[in-house]
């Protein structure tokens, strides 16, 4: 993937919305495997997911902001191109053991229920912090994000 893909796309994007802003972040949902890159931003893509949570802690670690309501980002595929652009239309922290479960449904994942979620939220956490030597508590604060889809790339040949 070139960068210049991802900004021809915000450009092209921006340019028709009449927006002034420059190129937002891109990113791939998940581990950073192409399997899970393209599995959620395939969920993203059909309209089955509109939320994503991510730990507090690795925002702080990683010296990242956090996104706000308004916010554009580009979602990429499991090979770095270009997905969609969505935008924030509410953003919380909340510990993990205090999320609904309208907003584990809003992820999109697996059977869309709050066991199915929390269940493969714990591993997935558990990994993430292991990266950092940290260990995992069912209260760990999140960051939780809906989003909507703004935009869907037309790949051009």
């Amino acid at each position: 993937m070139s960068v210049s893909k991802i900004e021809e796309y915000w450009r092209k994007y921006a340019s028709e919305n009449d927006l002034n802003m420059s190129v937002p972040d891109a990113w791939m949902f998940g581990d950073g495997s192409k399997e899970m890159g393209d599995d959620l931003g395939s969920l993203v893509v059909n309209g089955i997911k509109t939320g994503t949570c991510a730990a507090h802690c690795v925002y702080e670690l990683e010296e990242e902001e956090i996104q706000k309501v308004g916010q554009c980002d580009i979602v990429l595929d499991g090979d770095n191109n270009p997905l969609a652009i969505i935008k924030y239309t509410k953003v919380e922290l909340l510990k993990m053991n205090e999320v609904t479960n309208d907003f584990a449904r809003s992820e999109g994942e697996g059977d869309l229920s709050y066991d199915y979620w929390y269940r493969e939220h714990v591993k997935f956490f558990t990994w993430e912090l292991s990266q950092y030597g940290l260990p995992f508590t069912p209260d760990i604060l999140l960051v939780c994000q809906t989003f909507k889809v703004m935009d869907i790339y037309k790949y051009k040949i």
